[in-house]
């Protein structure tokens, strides 16, 4: 139940950033579902905030699971009391999510508008169905473990840009991975991710630290994983700017460009690094080497 909750709330937080651009983008937006229905609740009482930048425009919501016949009378109550406009329609199909999204995506033609797909799938075939939006993003829910294979498939379909993260609570844990290919929507994920509230037992690890160390929720994320993973980086990568590691931070860890900001300084304290020039702000440009 709090793995389910956390998943729940950093999707609504990322869904209070993604819809309103998603609606500037485009005149058709769509918010897939696949594989379950605990979300679609939540996602659409986000969506009736919006109301007010409907006019002119269609927010499609659709669920492909096995079990939307229970969902109907929950979604129809949420409407009635929201009072959604008819331009944020709700579309629900019962059966796999994975056969038959594609038509379920095609009836409400996604393709080649703005598309957001929360997926819980181990396939890949619904990542390209996804990808076919235009900008398109996705969030996938599987089992634990099988990143590099995850964040592969993600590039193969598109997703340039990619966040992977454990979800750990005691023997339970779960992947989550997104994928997109901007770099600004990479930070608001990653913005909304350490936004969550902290659930009693649930912590975060990154599948691509070897210690799989366990990070707590929090705002301003415990730094010593990122210390050993840029050390890591110019240990093997060679001296790199202020940009470069901020970058990778953001791409290749769970943390955000802003926690290298906050690591760097201790780390050249520590003795660890070195800065070239060694004087002045911590731009950019300052090039950093491994002591």
């Amino acid at each position: 139940m709090s793995i389910v909750g956390v998943t729940r709330e950093l999707l609504v937080r990322y869904l209070d950033t993604w819809t309103p651009g998603a609606l500037h983008a485009g005149r058709r937006v769509t918010f897939a579902v696949a594989g379950s229905t605990a979300v679609a609740e939540a996602a659409l009482r986000v969506f009736a905030e919006f109301a007010d930048r409907l006019r002119g425009r269609r927010l499609a919501m659709v669920v492909v699971a096995p079990d939307t016949a229970a969902l109907t009378g929950r979604l129809d109550s949420v409407q009635a009391e929201l009072g959604t406009p008819p331009e944020l329609s709700v579309h629900l199909v019962d059966g796999d999510g994975d056969a038959l999204l594609p038509a379920a995506l095609s009836a409400v033609g996604a393709a080649g508008a703005p598309l957001f797909g929360y997926l819980e799938s181990a396939a890949t075939g619904p990542l390209e169905v996804v990808a076919a939006g235009r900008p398109a993003e996705v969030l996938v829910v599987s089992a634990a473990g099988g990143w590099a294979d995850r964040r592969a498939a993600l590039r193969a379909a598109g997703f340039t840009l990619t966040a992977g993260v454990e979800l750990v609570d005691g023997d339970e844990v779960r992947l989550l991975a997104f994928g997109t290919s901007s770099a600004k929507s990479l930070e608001a994920y990653k913005n909304a991710l350490w936004a969550v509230d902290e659930y009693a037992g649930v912590r975060y690890r990154d599948p691509g630290d070897p210690e799989g160390h366990l990070l707590d929720i929090s705002l301003n994320p415990h730094p010593g994983p990122l210390r050993r993973e840029l050390l890591a980086y110019l240990s093997a990568q060679g001296p790199a700017t202020v940009t470069d590691l901020r970058h990778f931070t953001m791409t290749e860890t769970v943390y955000r460009a802003q926690d290298a900001a906050r690591v760097l300084p201790v780390l050249l304290s520590a003795g660890q690094v070195t800065r070239s020039p060694e004087r002045g702000r911590l731009s950019g440009e300052v090039v950093i080497t491994l002591a």
